[in-house]
């Protein structure tokens, strides 16, 4: 389950949502194991010069290696800035795990989760 975060100031005119999909969508592609994509997003009103940032956090797993990484941070510079109208400071981290990490589910009976197969 990655964890998607773009923090951007406000002045940006981006569909956060559709980048959500994009990120979504290539990091599933490239490790069907991925699963939902957590998204948030963080519009900035106090800023100094246009940017955005987009951290996404990744299990560690044996297959997410160096070849992995770079391959996939590529594809996603490339995919993100073609949902970016104007120019603006660009900044994109991938980061895996620690080892002591806790990623699961936590469902109460009645209710359901977006995402989640019954």
């Amino acid at each position: 389950m990655p964890h998607v975060e773009i923090k951007y100031s406000d002045n940006l005119d981006i569909d956060t949502k559709e980048v959500f999909d994009v990120i979504e969508g290539i990091i599933n592609k490239k490790d069907s194991s991925a699963g939902v994509c957590k998204s948030r997003a963080y519009p900035c009103s106090e800023y100094k010069y246009s940017h955005i940032l987009i951290t996404i956090s990744l299990l560690t797993k044996p297959h997410r290696g160096e070849e992995f990484t770079l391959t996939l941070s590529n594809e996603l510079e490339e995919s993100i800035k073609l949902h970016l109208k104007q120019s603006v400071y660009f900044s994109l981290n991938i980061e895996y795990s620690l080892a002591y990490y806790i990623t699961n589910v936590h469902l109460v009976d009645g209710d359901t989760l977006e995402g989640i197969n019954s």
